[in-house]
C-alpha cells in the first residue's frame, strides 16, 4: 500500500496538531512549527519541528497553600525535531492568529540556550 508522495497532498503543515507516537513524549499532543519534507543535511528524512506540552497544569482547589498552587500551575513545554513516522496528525489545526512559526526557529534549536528560550516562548 505504498503511495507516491508526489500524488499525495501535504497535510502536515505548520499549525497542525499532532500526537507524538514514540519516545519520551509518546501520547503527548504537539503543534507543528515547521516542516522539512525533503529532510536536511543533519536529518536526511522528512521531519518536523514540533512544540507541545509535556506536563499540563493540575487541578487547584481553594484550600491549597500558595506554594502548592504555584507548583501545580506550572506548565512544562517541549520543543523538538520529530520524524514524520513518529507523529500522527489529527484533523485539528491551530488558528492562524497564533502563528506557530514564531514559536521556535532553526537558529534557536542549534544551541542549548536557544532551546531553553524557545521553550519559554512556547509556555
Amino acid at each position: 500500500l505504498l503511495l507516491d508522495p508526489a500524488v499525495m497532498g501535504k497535510f502536515i503543515k505548520a499549525g497542525r496538531v499532532v500526537v507524538m507516537l514514540q519516545g519520551r513524549y509518546a501520547g503527548k499532543k504537539a503543534i507543528v512549527v515547521k516542516t522539512f519534507d525533503d529532510g536536511s543535511k543533519g536529518r536526511p528524512f522528512g521531519h518536523a519541528l514540533v512544540a507541545g506540552v509535556d506536563r499540563a497544569p493540575l487541578k487547584v482547589t481553594r484550600r491549597m497553600s500558595k506554594k502548592k498552587i504555584s507548583k501545580r500551575s506550572k506548565v512544562k513545554p517541549f520543543v523538538k525535531y520529530c520524524n514524520y513516522n513518529h507523529i500522527m496528525p489529527t484533523r485539528y489545526q491551530v488558528p492562524a492568529e497564533i502563528s506557530p512559526a514564531a514559536m521556535a526557529t532553526d537558529q534557536q534549536m542549534d544551541t542549548a540556550d536557544g532551546r531553553v528560550e524557545a521553550k519559554k516562548f512556547v509556555k
